[in-house]
């Protein structure tokens, strides 16, 4: 939750083009210093949340980067736009990862939209549109928040990928000398947007950092894919890394931990109802048998607020 007001700090060196300050009420998106924003994580994944519902601005892809930029912006891992609902939900929430590109979803940050939209609504539950689909958010215990992320896809035209398998619970596909792949075999998962786990013995003793990105732009991934490394602790406990598309390597990728779930199962290595942890942090997961919808539990975390400064926008041509 949003902490007592400390006050406000202006940062204007050439290297932070924004205006920062804590407080227990979010004021409106507008103000004398320029567009609002509020800076929240989930588990470590971190996002600059901009509410365009009033005050819709023309979002780029070069001003999501200058936005995201850790030196000379913000800095985030994902932007994210809150706007007008489209389908009659609550709102709709756009999400734009550090190198700019538009992406379906994210699950850590549908957490951060739901506390907000469940904060300024009073209701049990919101629909959070995405471009993937809606996502039901509703409070949980311990300050928690629950997502349904609903339901996976795992046909391999869905996830998608360039060939043709019929059996996505393991494709060919593998890192490492020929015969002795250090990794080989992921399962293939869409939880709107496409990723590949692979099963591991050890996730630390992986280097994700070279073969994420290496992996995440493969022939099979025509809409490049989020690369995730899973260990198997018990079967209602499993260990991941995620290397995210357009991001890179992450503390913590809800999407990924709610494929993680539906790969394992698919697998007979976990029950539908695990811990995942992630170098942020536990998520709570569920495949439900009774519906098929995926249920992620976790924190959404508050950390600062402030107005971007006009000469970053400029500067990004806004």
């Amino acid at each position: 939750m949003p902490q007592p007001a400390t006050g406000k700090q202006t940062i204007t060196t050439p290297n932070h083009w924004y205006f920062a300050t804590k407080s227990a009420i979010y004021p409106p998106i507008m103000s004398n210093s320029g567009i609002h924003f509020r800076k929240m994580n989930g588990l470590g994944n971190d996002f600059v949340v901009l509410d365009l519902r009033d005050h819709p601005i023309a979002m780029s892809d070069e001003l999501a980067r200058a936005i995201a930029d850790r030196e000379k912006g913000v800095g985030c891992d994902q932007l994210i736009t809150i706007e007008n609902p489209r389908e009659g939900g609550t709102a709709f929430m756009g999400v734009r990862n550090q190198d700019g590109g538009v992406v379906e979803a994210c699950g850590n940050a549908a957490r951060c939209i739901g506390q907000i939209l469940l904060d300024e609504t009073g209701a049990d539950n919101v629909t959070i549109e995405t471009l993937a689909g809606d996502t039901i958010a509703s409070h949980a215990d311990n300050g928690n928040i629950t997502v349904d992320m609903g339901e996976p896809r795992t046909r391999w035209d869905e996830i998608p990928l360039s060939e043709a398998f019929q059996d996505t619970r393991m494709i060919e596909l593998e890192v490492g000398p020929l015969g002795a792949p250090i990794m080989h075999s992921p399962g293939v998962v869409n939880v709107g947007n496409p990723h590949a786990i692979f099963f591991v013995d050890d996730v630390d003793a992986i280097d994700l950092g070279r073969s994420g990105p290496m992996l995440e732009h493969h022939p099979l991934f025509p809409e490049r894919a989020n690369i995730s490394i899973a260990q198997v602790l018990s079967p209602t406990h499993v260990k991941l890394r995620t290397w995210e598309r357009g991001a890179g390597l992450t503390k913590a990728c809800g999407t990924a931990a709610c494929a993680t779930v539906v790969a394992a199962v698919r697998r007979r290595r976990t029950e539908r109802n695990i811990t995942v942890s992630l170098p942020g942090g536990d998520l709570q997961l569920e495949w439900r048998e009774s519906d098929n919808h995926i249920y992620m539990t976790g924190p959404a975390t508050f950390d600062f607020e402030g107005d971007l400064d006009d000469r970053l926008l400029a500067g990004a041509g806004a």
